[in-house]
């Protein structure tokens, strides 16, 4: 069945509008505006795997530009993750409807080019009686990155092998632990043995430019390096950041997220 010019222009200003228009936390329907982003992210999937890298960043610029995708960045944010209540160097959360919703218009509106905030260092204690160093971004920052990760993860997981656990969506150790039980039990096993390696410092060595390199004609690649260059700010005092990528917590998969693609691949196949 033909679908109606209204019904289109519905279906358009889900995605991408409507402009100007005062938001309402309590009334957006996050059914649809979900599913705007889950079937936009399967359309990066599919033309990837399809080899069609022209859609694909096409896609991708579309999903940036996607008004479904702020909204559900900013409640991923502000709402739903655990680190929803530490706020990076400008002291800025957004716990209630009235905040989220202000903070979604603006970053939606944004019209000047996203200049990266540095991050803040806090420490949590370690199981050894060592102190484990967390980069917390700002708010906005996050939401922007979660905004990215839209558009850069669903191209990367169809690249990734299948037997890479780390740091996948829907994905996890207990996927790990079944591929490894039913590569190695029996007598006629496949495997004899499992090799447990841990990488020293991983996050503190990652190299931006191989990384920018992995990342090619991302539409925001110029996001992800100012991400990664944006230093990090300890009791008052800044430092740059020209390696590594900060680990953060409730924010860890919206600021490292990039580390995601230099170890997705053959170094998270253990099976």
């Amino acid at each position: 069945m033909r679908q109606t010019a209204p019904a289109a222009a519905r279906r358009t200003s889900g995605a991408n509008g409507p402009q100007g228009e005062p938001l309402d936390w309590h009334r957006i329907d996050w059914a649809s505006t979900e599913e705007n982003v889950r079937r936009l992210r399967q359309r990066i999937f599919k033309a990837t795997q399809e080899g069609d890298l022209g859609r694909v960043r096409n896609l991708q610029k579309l999903m940036l530009r996607s008004r479904s995708n702020t909204l559900v960045s900013v409640k991923r944010v502000t709402q739903q993750s655990k680190g929803r209540k530490m706020a990076g160097i400008d002291r800025e959360l957004a716990l209630t409807p009235q905040a989220r919703a202000r903070m979604a218009v603006d970053i939606d509106q944004q019209t000047q080019p996203w200049r990266a905030r540095p991050v803040k260092r806090v420490y949590i204690p370690k199981s050894n009686g060592k102190q484990r160093p967390l980069g917390i971004p700002v708010m906005r920052d996050r939401v922007v990155q979660a905004r990215v990760k839209n558009a850069l993860e669903p191209e990367w997981e169809a690249r990734f092998e299948s037997r890479s656990y780390g740091f996948r969506p829907g994905r996890g150790c207990h996927d790990a632990i079944q591929a490894i039980f039913s590569t190695a039990k029996g007598k006629a096993a496949k495997r004899q043995w499992v090799l447990d390696a841990d990488l020293a410092a991983a996050f503190d060595r990652i190299d931006h430019d191989y990384l920018l390199g992995s990342v090619g004609g991302f539409p925001a690649r110029e996001l992800v390096r100012q991400w990664l260059k944006a230093g990090v700010v300890d009791d008052g005092r800044f430092t740059r950041t020209d390696e590594g990528t900060p680990q953060g917590g409730g924010a860890t998969r919206g600021r490292t997220f990039v580390s995601e693609y230099t170890f997705g691949g053959s170094t998270m196949s253990m099976v």
